[in-house]
């Protein structure tokens, strides 16, 4: 990785929060009343991912189901997320979330003791843009102060992280976790630069 890089932002959902009981949840609540049962849902929404589209949207038209409300209270920190933020900053390395959040995405940062790590918080919700929009790229950038150049974006989907990045110059680190994992790159622009399985894979990267 160029030693240029002074910023490294995250996404949330399934890189630095775990979202399994959430997700468990709204699985749960969507087929409650149903014959489709939660493993046929994963695997659905699987299928769709490898295809590359979108996949619970593609899930949930398919069976015909209503999307049910997020929990985001079921929602908790991943084991390495706190240990590897708090190197990075050791390291003096500036850091920063470009994410899709419901609201209130600082409180639940706060309650979860990570707010401290992080300078600039894009989140869509306050933000009023989302991935993969490049809108909201740039305006973490410009709140970082800091070219794409310097910096890469840390997460686990190519379609919302990975590959708008990469479009605008930013660096890139793919993270194998959640849904996302079961993408394939289709082209050179989906192509991360560096693919992890762990957050504390990143301390031998930068």
């Amino acid at each position: 990785m160029p030693d240029a890089i002074q910023w490294v932002f995250f996404d949330l959902g399934s890189t630095l929060i775990d979202e399994t009981e959430a997700d468990r949840q709204r699985i749960r609540e969507m087929t409650a009343g149903t014959d489709i049962t939660e493993a046929q849902y994963r695997e659905k929404r699987a299928e769709y991912i490898r295809q590359g589209r979108s996949g619970d949207p593609a899930a949930i038209a398919f069976f015909g189901l209503t999307k049910t409300p997020w929990r985001s209270e079921l929602e908790k920190p991943c084991p390495d997320a706190a240990p590897t933020l708090k190197a990075l900053k050791g390291r003096g390395f500036r850091l920063g979330v470009i994410a899709n959040q419901n609201p209130g995405t600082a409180e639940r940062l706060q309650n979860w003791n990570l707010l401290q790590y992080f300078d600039v918080v894009a989140a869509s919700a306050e933000a009023g843009v989302a991935k993969p929009d490049p809108a909201i790229f740039r305006m973490a950038l410009e709140r970082a102060g800091c070219t794409p150049a310097q910096a890469v974006m840390v997460g686990d989907r190519i379609d919302n992280d990975v590959a708008p990045a990469r479009a605008l110059g930013m660096h890139s680190v793919r993270l194998l976790r959640g849904p996302g994992a079961f993408y394939r790159p289709r082209s050179l622009e989906e192509e991360p630069e560096y693919t992890i399985q762990d957050l504390g894979e990143l301390m031998h990267l930068l």
